[in-house]
């Protein structure tokens, strides 16, 4: 299945409307262009729609380029984006200013619309090329999930906004049913089949934003379903054991089923609740290690922390 390629944001911040006109013109056939027409405006539509690179004049009345980069890269939201200076000052100094500033490039008007697609391109370039490195650090080879890395990072965050908002976090551990003797029956090119097969199916049901499937560690999968209660996670998570089991894969080898199955045990922090991070995730373990117990291809969940 081939991948949509998102097309990329470019916000051009310029008090004269004109030029705004005119660079959102140029920009517009290729770009999802997004206008500024000052300072606190580009503050503003950089932290919400997060632009993949910004066109910023220099001189401004309500606040200068120099300052609007000075509080983009203050902020964790927004520190990342790329910066194009636009300016009409064009002595090297002002140049080797914008620069040392943190911006990635520097255009002087007038400008010739021409360099400005190149320039614009080539930074845009660089941006896809490190968001592809930085998803590939992130992402687990084999199932094409977050890897373990990434679920402790996410996994961190949610638990602090859960803890800031008062609302529930729910996290479940799945694993695939007797998968050492499927690998020792069918072989490991097999298992490696089968496991991505569960991958994809982890993957398609965590459907918000927020939610995340990550690959823990051999055979076992991790779910991180924020802002979500004990009833609405379990609903989640049973709609994906039917999925599995709707695979229809042989696994002749296990004494739990014919076909391939898989247990999970789950947990929700509770607003009320002060447990710690730590905890959560060993009553999920836990959970899952009663429904091994219990006979495996079942969910058991812990509601809230005693």
């Amino acid at each position: 299945m081939m991948n949509v390629v998102e097309t990329q944001k470019v916000l051009v911040a310029d008090d004269d409307a004109i030029n705004r006109e005119v660079l959102g013109d140029l920009l517009k056939p290729e770009y999802t262009v997004l206008l500024a027409k000052n300072g606190a405006q580009t503050l503003e539509r950089a932290a919400r729609h997060a632009p993949d690179l910004i066109l910023l004049d220099v001189m401004m009345p309500d606040m200068d380029g120099y300052e609007v980069l000075r509080q983009l890269r203050a902020d964790p939201q927004t520190e990342h984006i790329a910066v194009i200076f636009i300016s009409g000052l064009d002595r090297p100094e002002d140049e080797a200013n914008g620069l040392k500033m943190g911006a990635s490039d520097y255009i002087v008007k007038p400008f010739n619309p021409t360099v400005v697609m190149a320039r614009v391109a080539l930074h845009l370039q660089v941006v896809r090329q490190r968001r592809m490195l930085e998803r590939l650090a992130n992402i687990d080879g084999l199932t094409e999930l977050a890897n373990r890395r990434r679920f402790d990072e996410m996994y961190a965050l949610e638990w602090q906004r859960a803890r800031r908002s008062g609302r529930p976090l729910s996290l479940a551990l799945l694993d695939i049913d007797a998968f050492k003797q499927f690998n020792d029956r069918y072989g490991h090119p097999a298992g490696d089949r089968a496991l991505r097969s569960v991958a994809r199916v982890a993957g398609a049901a965590m459907r918000r934003p927020a939610d995340l499937a990550a690959r823990y560690g051999g055979e076992e999968l991790v779910l991180l379903m924020p802002e979500t209660d004990a009833e609405h996670a379990r609903q989640v998570v049973e709609a994906l054991c039917e999925a599995v089991a709707e695979l229809n894969i042989l696994h002749e080898a296990s004494a739990v089923a014919p076909m391939l199955t898989v247990s999970v045990g789950g947990a929700t922090l509770a607003p009320e609740s002060s447990e710690l991070q730590s905890d959560l995730f060993e009553a999920a373990d836990a959970e899952l290690y009663r429904a091994k117990q219990a006979g495996r291809n079942r969910i058991t969940w812990r509601e809230s922390a005693a």
